[in-house]
């Protein structure tokens, strides 16, 4: 399984992994994406690589979950 996180310091929340990965990520009370399931189930990856992708501050780190 992989693992993500966004970094607060790039993000400019347009919401771009909130419609690409739905059940994912989120925007929070700052206006910012936060990780609302930090481990992701296989299903679900290609959908978090497609957001971390398509990241235009590149603010998505996705990680294998070792």
């Amino acid at each position: 399984m992989k693992k993500a996180s966004v970094n607060k310091d790039l993000c400019i929340g347009c919401g771009a992994c909130q419609e690409i990965a739905k059940g994912i990520f989120e925007i929070d009370d700052d206006g910012l994406a936060k990780v609302v399931c930090e481990t992701v189930e296989k299903d679900k990856e290609e959908d978090v690589i497609d957001a971390a992708e398509g990241c235009p501050t590149s603010a998505i780190v996705v990680k294998e979950d070792n």
